[in-house]
């Protein structure tokens, strides 16, 4: 099943290494994983504002989270290079077991990528 998040991981690096807008980029991941990846239904960005508020920047569906929907959930934080949390990646599925470790190393390493970008916009 990972193999389909690595290529969706691919295309997200080389547009988070083109130094790229970041509003940009955090559309482009949300919906390469959806697209991409065929048991990631749903997938958001939020970063924090103020120290607490969580604002929506990007998801591959605005109007339906699939909050209630959902059998799977994963949540990576997103960090600054002073390793402050800025921000939560969450990725949901309406299958009952899909992700596998391999996924969320790869997750890991998007959201890490996010974190690092977002202090240089």
């Amino acid at each position: 099943m990972s193999i389909a998040t690595d290529i969706a991981s691919l295309q997200i690096m080389a547009e988070v290494y083109k130094k790229k807008n970041l509003q940009d980029i955090l559309e482009k991941t949300v919906n390469s994983l959806v697209e991409q990846v065929p048991y990631i239904d749903w997938s958001g960005i939020y970063f924090y504002e103020n120290g607490k508020e969580v604002s929506l920047l990007a998801a591959s569906d605005s109007e339906d989270d699939l909050a209630w929907e959902s059998n799977g959930e994963l949540k990576f934080p997103i960090k600054n290079s002073k390793n402050e949390n800025i921000g939560i990646m969450i990725v949901r599925t309406r299958e009952v077991i899909a992700f596998d470790v391999t996924d969320v190393s790869t997750l890991e390493t998007i959201a890490s990528a996010i974190g690092e970008l977002s202090l240089a916009n």
